[in-house]
C-alpha cells in the first residue's frame, strides 16, 4: 500500500522523540532533518518539502512545544496538521447540478485507468442511489467503447455509444440530452487519453467542456508515476480548469509523492483514490484521515464506512442474535470470515485500528491469505450437521473432511481446536457484555450524584 515506507520512517522518528522527556532545539533540527529526507524520498516535490518542513519548524521550535510536558506528541500533532494541509485540508465532495443532470467529464493520459475508474464512479454513484448513464467518448483507443460497454453491463448502468468515426463532442451532446430526457441523475464522460497531453487532445476536452458546461472536471491519474502524476496534474489544469483529481493504483508500490504534492501544485483537490482493480474499489478521499493512516494513528471512521459499505447488515444482526443465545457454530465463523473478506486485504484494515502500529512494524505484519483459503476449505467439506455440532468429528470423519478440502488432517485438528478456543471466547461474550453494562450504568450513576 501507498505510504508504507513514509509511514514507517516517520514512525520511526516521532519513536524516538517521544522516549525523550525534553527536547532542545538540536534534537528538533535532527528530528525535522529526518521528516524532510523521508519525504524526499517518498517522491514528494521539492517545492512543497520546503514549505511543509518551513511551516513544522516554524511551529516546532515556538514555546508551545519547548514547554510542554509531552513535547513528543506535540510534534507529532503539528506534522499530523501540517501533512493534512498539505493533502488538502477538507474532503471535496462532487458538486451537483441543480437542474438537469450533472455531468462529469473524466479526462487523463493513456494507462491511467480512466475507463475502469469512470465504471468504479457510477459504482459508487449507484450506492447513494443515484442513476447514472456512461457516454462512451474515447474514439480513437482500440476496444476502449467495447471496454466500457462491459463494465456498464456488469454494473447494470447503460452506456451511450454512436457508431464509429463519430465525433466526441457529438456523443457527448446526444448522450446528455438522453440523460436529460430520462431525468438521470449523473452522466459521467469518458473521454480519449493520449501517451502524453497535446494540441489535438486538449481541443477535443475543451470543445467538450464548453459545450457541455461539466460541474466536475476530473483528471485520472496514476499514483505511482509519483511525481510525474503531479506535474500531469498541473499541465491538464492550466488548460482545462481541473475541479478534482482521482489517484489510481494507490494499492500498488507507490511511494505517495503524488498524492503529498498534487493539492500543493495545483489547488486542484483530490477527490477519490482507487484501492484495487475491482469496481468497488474506491474511496472517496478524506485528507485528515489520509495523514493519521500515514502517522500510523488508525482511520476508524474509514473503517465504519467500509464496514457498512461491505458487510451485510442483515446476517451481521443474526450472528450477533446468536452470539447473544450463547450459539457460536462453524456457519457462523464461515459467515464471519467471508463478510471481512469482502471489505479488502487484512493487512490495510489492521492499518485503520489506532494504535496497531504500536504492536510492531506494520511491514511485518502479514495475513496469510492463502490459510484463510484452507480455512474456508474445510468448514466447507464438512455436512450441515457437523458444522453445528463439531463434536461429532471423529477421525473417519477428519479423513474425509481433509481429503474433501486438500488439507491434511493436521490442518483439520488445528482449526476445530481454534474453533473451540474462539466458540468459548464468543459464548462468554454476552456475560462480558452484561457486566460492562453494569458498571457504566454504575459510574452514571456515582457522577449524578
Amino acid at each position: 500500500m501507498a505510504f508504507d515506507s513514509l509511514s514507517q520512517r516517520l514512525q520511526d522518528t516521532f519513536s524516538k522523540l517521544k522516549r525523550k522527556g525534553k527536547i532542545d532545539e538540536e534534537t528538533l533540527n535532527i528530528s525535522i532533518r529526518e521528516i524532510r529526507l523521508a519525504l524526499l524520498d517518498a517522491d514528494v516535490n521539492i517545492k512543497v518539502v520546503k514549505q511543509f518542513i518551513a511551516s513544522v519548524k516554524e511551529r516546532a521550535l515556538g514555546q508551545e512545544v519547548m514547554k510542554s510536558l509531552t513535547p513528543g506528541q506535540m510534534v507529532v500533532k503539528i506534522v499530523n496538521e501540517e501533512l493534512t494541509t498539505i493533502l488538502g485540508g477538507e474532503h471535496a465532495p462532487l458538486q451537483e447540478s441543480k437542474k438537469g443532470p450533472t455531468v462529469i467529464m473524466m479526462v487523463g493520459l493513456q494507462g491511467a485507468g480512466k475507463t475502469t475508474t469512470t465504471a468504479k464512479l457510477a459504482k459508487h454513484l449507484q450506492k447513494k442511489n443515484k442513476t447514472v448513464l456512461l457516454a462512451a467518448c474515447d474514439i480513437y483507443r482500440p476496444a476502449a467503447v467495447n471496454q466500457l460497454q462491459i463494465l456498464g453491463k456488469e454494473l447494470n448502468v447503460p452506456v451511450f455509444s454512436m457508431p464509429s468515426g463519430t465525433p466526441a463532442l457529438d456523443i457527448a451532446k446526444k448522450a446528455c440530452q438522453q440523460a436529460y430526457d430520462e431525468k438521470i441523475d449523473y452522466l459521467i464522460i469518458d473521454t480519449a487519453g493520449r501517451l502524453h497531453v497535446d494540441e489535438e487532445l486538449m481541443n477535443e476536452l475543451k470543445d467538450i467542456s464548453i459545450d457541455l458546461q461539466p460541474a466536475e472536471t476530473l483528471l485520472v491519474v496514476d499514483a505511482m508515476t509519483g511525481q510525474d502524476a503531479a506535474n500531469v496534474a498541473h499541465h491538464f489544469h492550466s488548460l482545462l480548469s481541473l475541479t478534482g483529481v482521482i489517484l489510481t493504483k494507490l494499492d500498488g508500490d507507490t511511494r505517495g509523492g503524488a498524492a503529498l504534492s498534487i493539492k500543493a501544485l495545483t489547488g486542484t483537490p483530490i477527490k477519490f483514490i482507487g484501492t484495487g482493480e475491482k469496481t468497488n474499489e474506491l474511496e472517496p478521499f478524506f485528507p485528515e484521515r489520509m495523514a493519521s493512516r500515514i502517522l500510523g494513528m488508525g482511520d476508524v471512521l474509514s473503517l465504519i464506512e467500509k464496514a457498512q459499505s461491505t458487510i451485510d447488515q442483515e446476517k451481521a444482526k443474526e450472528i450477533e442474535e446468536q452470539l447473544k443465545e450463547g450459539q457460536f457454530t462453524f456457519d457462523m465463523f464461515l459467515e464471519s470470515m467471508q463478510q471481512m473478506k469482502k471489505m479488502g486485504p487484512l493487512e490495510d484494515l489492521l492499518k485503520m485500528v489506532p494504535g496497531a502500529n504500536k504492536l510492531g512494524p506494520m511491514k511485518n505484519v502479514q495475513i496469510d491469505e492463502k490459510q484463510m483459503a484452507h480455512t474456508e476449505a474445510i468448514i466447507l467439506s464438512m455436512t450441515k450437521k457437523e458444522r453445528l455440532d463439531p463434536s461429532i468429528l471423529n477421525n473417519s470423519r477428519k479423513v474425509r473432511i481433509a481429503k474433501g478440502s486438500g488439507t491434511s488432517i493436521g490442518e483439520v485438528n488445528r482449526l476445530i481446536k481454534q474453533f473451540y478456543e474462539m466458540q468459548k471466547m464468543m459464548n462468554n461474550m454476552p456475560a462480558l457484555m452484561g457486566k460492562m453494562n453494569k458498571k457504566m450504568k454504575k459510574k452514571k450513576k456515582k457522577k449524578k450524584r
